[in-house]
């Protein structure tokens, strides 16, 4: 990550979730700056969280639908002209195609296959949680998490 721009880093970030995709059969290519997109509209959007404190950290994570149901999407989000005419649409619910449709594949399917194209590339450890590590997260959404100071936050 060293060395790369804040918008090489999403491509960098995405590009296992595109072979991932890839093994599914889907075509899918990164579309700057956080979108996954295929021939049959969009099918992931990716964030970032910088944080320099502490010798700097990036959390970056994909958001994939699996299913959707585009008419209440259209309802409950807020997504302005300028967002929409960015990507060349000019309908939401027309932008977004979920993996469902795209796969063909169970949902229960797609997480194993996506776990297992990551394992592929970078390997994984199983493991699991420990007693002390399940109480002190515990501790931390009574004490910390679930006080207004914390989830009406704005950074």
């Amino acid at each position: 990550m060293q060395g790369l721009s804040f918008a090489d880093s999403y491509a960098y970030l995405d590009d296992w979730v595109l072979g991932a995709l890839g093994d599914m059969g889907v075509k899918a290519w990164y579309q700057p700056l956080n979108d996954i997109a295929t021939e049959a509209g969009k099918i992931a959007g990716a964030a970032q969280k910088r944080m320099v404190a502490g010798g700097g950290a990036v959390l970056h994570h994909v958001t994939m639908a699996y299913d959707i149901d585009a008419d209440k999407m259209t309802e409950v989000l807020r997504i302005g002209r300028e967002k929409l005419s960015d990507k060349g649409t000019r309908s939401a619910k027309k932008r977004v195609d979920p993996l469902r449709r795209q796969t063909g594949l169970p949902r229960e399917a797609v997480i194993e296959r996506m776990i297992a194209s990551f394992r592929q590339r970078y390997g994984l450890t199983e493991g699991g949680v420990t007693e002390e590590e399940a109480a002190l997260a515990e501790e931390l959404a009574e004490s910390k998490f679930s006080s207004p100071e914390w989830t009406a936050r704005v950074p």
